[in-house]
């Protein structure tokens, strides 16, 4: 089975699904999802999105300052200024879409403070504004006669071809086909199942890292992880509940073992500190009290405006235990966005031709070395919204014709050993968390290098262990590598 389209998207978060909208109503689009259709990480993202619209005493001089603070002036300068300075039309697009933003009494938008932003510029739905972005921009892509969304598929290889890119798909029903196109669009989410305890959905495994890495597209800046600072605390699961930074932002204090404050100890800017620098503090803080007991405790504040302003969360800390209004909760920090990626230009087209990548996959430098919070859905929409826009302005001049490229679902009879994906894992936590332990990671970077060898050549089946697992093992060896040079 083969079916050929001017462009597919593999990924189905903000990034994904907003480049499908901009894309010109005439084109073949192709949607992959490996899970079901609402899951990614976007629709997790609780703070909301930043951005300088109707803003009369903000700036974007002053977005732009706070963005490259945030990422110690590693960022692309002129990427930050094309995000900031688009901003406004985009965060218009999705409102003139259906997204609904929190109101003041007097009707204007309501915008909350995160750490690192020196105005109120985050536009929110509550607490659940990744929610209600990706659930309305979803609605709309599901309206558009030209574009076919398949869900529950593994993208598990992808070639380039002389007319563009072939995919080789599997179904959940063990279902294989192959799917041409020229152009690709890469946004596959982020990294965070590379690690034991994340932020992230299980479906950020770096898929497109690895298939843009094997096709020789450039990765830059893989190691540029941010540990988010006030994830829950129960110690028990590998996907860890989001205590958002808007928490903090509205006034929320951090505790150590002792439900002290610590905070005036590392940093003037106390918890509205960028994430980087919170998370830093916490782990210098546990080795001084030789404890990783730490507290997010908003519990002060009056009760009634904890639960309208973060309703979900709220709920879910109930469903654990704790009740927010009344009580400090667990936190410590883990692994939750990636700043690098795959390395692309300011249209988002990556160093091949044809082949863009969009999101948290995606390398744009606009987060520097430490992302400021929110940024993360603005990035998503204004560089898919540029990836869309230079695919339009090509889709006349692409061939008449589309070259498949072969691909082989049975490499061997046997599975993968277990325990690949546990044992990678383990070495990232141990080597590359926070504060990174270099001559642990040289040791690890070894092993990694062991696994992925027997991964390429011991003549696996390519089924979904084995596509999860070799991109998790790819993602932890460009990672380690940068770690160690």
């Amino acid at each position: 089975m083969s079916e050929n389209y001017d462009v597919i998207i593999a990924g189905c978060g903000a990034a994904g699904l907003y480049a499908a909208i901009n894309l010109p109503s005439t084109a073949r689009i192709l949607i992959l999802c490996k899970r079901d259709l609402p899951l990614c990480n976007s629709s997790l993202a609780q703070g909301g999105i930043a951005g300088v619209y109707d803003s009369p005493t903000d700036s974007i001089q002053y977005h732009q300052n706070d963005t490259l603070i945030a990422g110690n002036f590693k960022n692309n300068v002129d990427a930050v200024h094309t995000l900031v300075s688009e901003a406004a039309q985009d965060i218009e697009h999705i409102i003139k879409l259906g997204v609904e933003f929190d109101r003041n009494p007097d009707g204007s938008y309501h915008r909350t403070l995160e750490g690192g932003h020196s105005h109120h510029r985050i536009f929110h739905h509550a607490d659940a504004t990744g929610k209600e972005i990706t659930t309305t921009l979803r609605d709309h892509v599901l309206s558009i006669p030209n574009v076919k969304v398949m869900e529950n598929t593994i993208m598990c290889g992808v070639k380039q071809t002389k007319t563009g890119y072939s995919a080789f798909l599997k179904t959940a029903d063990d279902v294989y086909s192959t799917v041409n196109c020229h152009f690709m669009i890469l946004a596959t989410g982020g990294i965070g199942r590379v690690y034991q305890y994340t932020t992230n959905s299980a479906i950020a495994t770096g898929d497109g890292i690895t298939f843009a890495y094997e096709m020789g597209a450039k990765i830059k800046n893989l190691s540029y992880v941010q540990f988010h600072p006030t994830a829950f605390n129960n110690r028990q699961t590998r996907e860890c509940f989001l205590i958002s930074e808007a928490v903090r932002g509205e006034g929320a204090h951090l505790l150590n073992c002792n439900k002290e404050r610590f905070m005036q100890n590392y940093d003037e800017r106390l918890e509205l500190a960028p994430r980087d620098v919170v998370s830093h503090s916490i782990i210098l803080e546990s080795k001084r009290t030789n404890s990783t007991d730490f507290y997010l405790d908003i519990s002060y504040k009056d009760s009634e405006f904890i639960k309208n302003r973060f309703p979900m969360i709220y709920e879910n800390l109930l469903k654990q235990g704790y009740d927010m209004t009344k009580e400090p909760v667990p936190i410590y920090p883990c692994q939750h966005y990636l700043m690098g990626g795959i390395d692309v230009n300011g249209n988002s087209e990556t160093t091949l031709p044809n082949l863009f990548a969009c999101g948290e996959c995606s390398h744009t430098g606009v987060h520097g070395g430490n992302r400021l919070a929110s940024n993360s859905l603005l990035e998503a929409l204004v560089f898919s919204r540029h990836a869309a826009n230079t695919i339009a302005q090509r889709l006349e001049s692409a061939p008449a014709d589309f070259e498949e490229a072969l691909f082989d679902a049975r490499l061997g009879s046997k599975h993968i050993p277990k325990g690949i994906r546990t044992e990678t894992r383990k070495i990232l936590q141990e080597c590359y968390f926070v504060i990174p332990d270099k001559e642990a990671a040289a040791k690890g970077y070894q092993r990694v290098k062991e696994i992925l060898d027997d991964l390429r050549t011991g003549g696996y089946v390519v089924d979904a262990d084995y596509v999860l697992a070799k991109s998790i093992v790819t993602v932890a060896y460009i990672i380690l590598g940068e770690v160690i040079k």
